[in-house]
């Protein structure tokens, strides 16, 4: 059976985007989605896909959830659900679900994991947010921003949450 991971940066009031774009392009956690997701299907909604700049990412089998059955664009497969796109995955080792906040609501269910960049800021101008969860709960204990982008200044840490803690 395939594991369904999800894979997010979020700031502590669990924000993820605004406008279309990402709130921070923080270098490592780049470095370390593209390392974590090379060679597995990524599922993601169409303003996820929409919102990179050279379309498909190359390495990885790339899904887009959409309602519109005549939506294409190269280097992608369709399906009408998360679910229907985590049936597509059968026989992967590993599938990531890489956004947005609609799809991440829908794949909490199914997921196995999270591996969560937890950003040390709270960002209310977001329009964009991960759905609610209990992170006192999830972690085993409280994260520590040990992480400092050198660009931005922004601290973070790189959290692995389990199913069942979910």
């Amino acid at each position: 059976m395939t594991d369904i991971t999800i894979i997010v940066a979020a700031t502590r009031d669990m924000a993820i985007g605004n406008r279309g774009d990402l709130l921070y392009h923080i270098s490592d956690d780049l470095k370390r989605f593209k390392s974590l997701t090379m060679g597995h299907p990524i599922i993601m909604g169409r303003k996820t896909f929409e919102s990179f700049p050279k379309g498909a990412l190359p390495g990885r089998r790339n899904i887009v959830v959409t309602r519109n059955i005549s939506y294409t664009a190269p280097g992608i497969e369709t399906a009408s659900s998360v679910d229907d796109a985590v049936k597509m995955c059968e026989g992967a080792e590993r599938a990531f679900i890489i956004g947005g906040g609609e799809i991440y609501r829908q794949a909490l269910p199914v997921a196995d994991c999270i591996e969560l960049t937890l950003i040390d800021a709270e960002r209310p101008d977001a329009d964009t947010r991960f759905p609610d969860i209990d992170l006192g709960r999830l972690c085993v204990s409280a994260p520590e921003f040990d992480r400092e982008d050198p660009k931005t200044g922004v601290r973070y840490c790189f959290l692995t949450l389990s199913n069942n803690n979910i």
